[in-house]
């Protein structure tokens, strides 16, 4: 990391991540040109201690006297008043962590002294509207360490919590700004606010104000990106800040998914992230493949009992209806069929695919990697801009949302053909989804959509290969 200091207000100016790029910089300028990612600037941030004097409200936008140590690791600024008062900021580069500054508040003789940092967190990646989605306010309760955040894309504000917090993020996409109290938790009374930035510049402004005690406030902040396994190893419950999905979601992310991305991309040693997706969805199908099998063995049970369920419908058409679900399934037990046979597979393979969904965008790992058409796989990838903006689908083209898109009404019509007593109106709402979802892909990571056309390929080898070892006229 790279910061920046002034002696006015003796706050932070500018704070760089080394080795990280905007999606400007990355995309039109060579390695050699290139300038570390800047995640905020006191351009429109602002880092300030706000106190009263006697009656008066005042705020230490002023300039302070600095000093820096002999080992050059740390850095004071101090501010003297009447009658022995001070403020004092101490900022120390932390040797054990590379990432971390510690920084100590002391004041002494001024009355309820507050901390306000405001953040205008910059335009840094390909899309804005995914980099709105991924800013916002994450924080950890003291008491159950439980982590939990508060934003809207559009406004938010929160003035009360249950219980103190231990650390507070300034989280952005794929980048964060957190800081941990060290001996003065945030009380209770801490506000976290969040707006849209209307600056072209900027994609959010997130603000913070606590109180600080008189004397010695120690805090630890990282600076950094969002990276699970970095963050997880702090052991403070940073990884949370990720938005890997709740529940079974995130265990899927946590425990497989990232746990294969990184062998594949690290003992491994492969470097092409389009190539570790296609080993990883692989791995994924194989391993579900007995299932998908035997829900494939269902369905041909179930197509072959068609005429059979047909003749029963008929015989009690319009007359009793349970007498009619009765026999159905007095002939489902007869034939050794289970109607729900067909639905396990999917209900295993939904955590999978909603974990997928929220593993893509919020990896850091893809960031700025290239694959084919798309220049960032964390992003959009786009074979052409359209001169006008389609609503609820954007002013590009996503080659692969297109791709998946017709591989999953390919994947539709098949399996239709395999299904015996859909339902009329189930039939075309099932074609419909597929151009719903071209809309909303079509702006969300191509790494996703590359995943997802991979497994519509891959289900249909599966289909191929046990259609021809699944004899319908034998069943």
């Amino acid at each position: 990391i790279k910061l920046i200091f002034t002696n006015k207000g003796g706050e932070i100016k500018s704070v760089s991540i080394k080795g990280f790029y905007t999606y400007e910089e990355y995309s039109e300028k060579d390695l050699e040109e290139r300038e570390d990612i800047e995640i905020f600037n006191n351009q429109d941030s602002k880092f300030e201690l706000s106190y009263f004097n006697k009656i008066n409200k005042i705020s230490t936008d002023e300039f302070f006297t600095s000093q820096e140590s002999l080992n050059g690791k740390s850095i004071t600024f101090k501010k003297d008043y009447e009658n022995g008062a001070f403020i004092e900021y101490t900022y120390t580069l932390n040797d054990e962590e590379e990432n971390f500054v510690d920084l100590t508040i002391n004041t002494e003789g001024i009355s309820n002294p507050a901390l306000e940092w405001t953040i205008a967190a910059p335009e840094t990646e390909k899309s804005k509207t995914n980099q709105e989605l991924g800013t916002g306010f994450y924080y950890q309760e003291e008491s159950s360490k439980d982590v939990d955040y508060t934003w809207d894309n559009e406004k938010f504000e929160r003035n009360e919590f249950e219980t103190d917090l231990s650390w507070i993020s300034f989280t952005q996409q794929f980048f964060s700004t957190i800081i941990e109290a060290k001996n003065n938790k945030f009380n209770k009374d801490t506000k976290l606010k969040s707006s849209k930035n209307e600056n072209d510049e900027y994609v959010k402004t997130l603000s913070l104000r606590t109180t600080l005690k008189v004397g010695e406030n120690k805090y630890s902040i990282y600076f950094g990106e969002n990276d699970y396994k970095k963050l997880n190893g702090y052991d403070k419950g940073f990884e949370k800040i990720i938005p890997l999905g709740w529940g079974i979601f995130g265990w899927v992310n946590r425990v497989v998914v990232i746990n294969i991305f990184d062998f594949l991309k690290n003992s491994a040693g492969l470097t092409n992230f389009g190539l570790i997706i296609l080993i990883l969805t692989l791995i994924i199908k194989l391993s579900l493949s007995p299932l998908t099998y035997k829900s494939y063995l269902s369905q041909a049970k179930m197509k072959v009992l068609k005429p059979e369920i047909d003749k029963i419908n008929e015989k009690y058409k319009e007359k009793d209806r349970m007498k009619a679900q009765k026999e159905t399934m007095s002939l489902y037990s007869k034939a050794g069929v289970s109607p729900m046979g067909g639905c396990l597979p999917m209900l295993v393979q939904f955590p999978i695919l909603i974990a997928m969904f929220r593993f893509f965008p919020a990896s850091t790992e893809l960031r700025q990697k290239s694959f084919l058409w798309a220049d960032d796989l964390s992003a959009f990838d786009s074979i052409t801009t359209l001169p006008f903006n389609i609503p609820f689908y954007g002013d590009h083209v996503s080659l692969f949302t297109l791709l998946m898109t017709v591989s999953t009404l390919i994947y539709t019509h098949m399996n239709s053909q395999m299904t015996s007593n859909q339902m009329p109106g189930m039939k075309w709402m099932m074609y419909l989804m597929p151009i719903m979802f071209l809309g909303f892909f079509n702006n969300y990571a191509a790494a996703l959509s590359y995943y997802y056309f991979l497994a519509n390929v891959f289900t249909f080898s599966q289909m191929y290969f046990m259609r021809r070892f699944v004899d319908e006229n034998k069943l």
